[in-house]
């Protein structure tokens, strides 16, 4: 069993999970794999595959790079989940809704790396498959997002909603944030109507926008939980061994 302080520890540690996992993911697709910007959507098959063959080495680094981040959004959406919790009292709707769009957004960071390294495992590939390859995985990074949703949607509401007549846990302009994030993400369910222009995967809706954003909320949501962390603290039962 964890003593108080261990406990106490962990809690402070999964704190700053979240900047670990948009750094790998950053660092994978920005330096690494060169994908930002993102290909455009516009690109022929050959196109595509002449990309990936030059860029091999880096795909597959930056992509084993966000492989390795996506498990650092478990902890993250942990000590979400925990910070939720503690505005609702107890693990209620909230709580749960940030717990499941947590544990999918792993699985919609760690898919499309999988389909990134793919592309570049075989240079040799027919480069309509190439292109195939990409395109699924862009549209699943960041087209099939509507799961993820309801990791801003519990937030704002509990920073909204909270009535206790105490000091918010969760400030209210943090709410708004939130709402203002998840109103970037909407136009992402679009991208798949678009080959070019400001709703392609590749256009200031499509992908500049929300992924700056996204990199925003994480300071947000970090700085957030820090000031919370002394009330995160003070609301856990603990039971010593004797």
């Amino acid at each position: 069993m964890l003593t108080k302080n261990a406990r106490l520890t962990l809690l402070r540690r999964t704190s700053w999970s979240g900047f670990v996992y948009i750094a790998f993911l950053m660092v994978g697709i920005w330096p690494l794999a060169h994908f930002f910007p993102s290909q455009p959507p516009a690109w022929g098959p050959e196109q595509i595959a002449r990309y990936y063959a030059e860029n091999r080495i880096g795909i597959r680094a930056g992509m084993v790079l966000v492989l390795l981040g996506s498990m650092f959004y478990v902890p993250w959406t942990a000590i979400l989940a925990r910070l939720v919790e503690r505005v609702e009292g107890k693990p209620g709707i909230l709580t749960y809704c940030q717990i499941i769009a947590g544990g999918c957004n792993v699985l919609l960071t760690a898919y499309p790396a999988g389909w990134w390294l793919l592309a570049a495992f075989r240079p040799e590939r027919d480069p309509q498959l190439v292109q195939l390859l990409n395109d699924i995985s862009w549209s699943q990074f960041l087209g099939v997002i509507t799961p993820f949703y309801f990791v801003p949607i519990s937030i704002a509401y509990a920073a909204l909603a909270d009535d206790s007549g105490e000091p918010p846990v969760i400030p209210r302009w943090v709410g708004w944030f939130n709402i203002w994030f998840e109103l970037s993400l909407l136009p992402l369910v679009v991208i798949f109507w678009f080959h070019a222009g400001p709703f392609a995967w590749n256009g200031i809706f499509g992908f500049y926008l929300p992924f700056s954003l996204f990199w925003v909320w994480f300071f947000v949501m970090t700085w957030t939980l820090h000031r919370a962390l002394p009330r995160l603290e003070d609301h856990l039962t603990f039971t010593e061994p004797a």
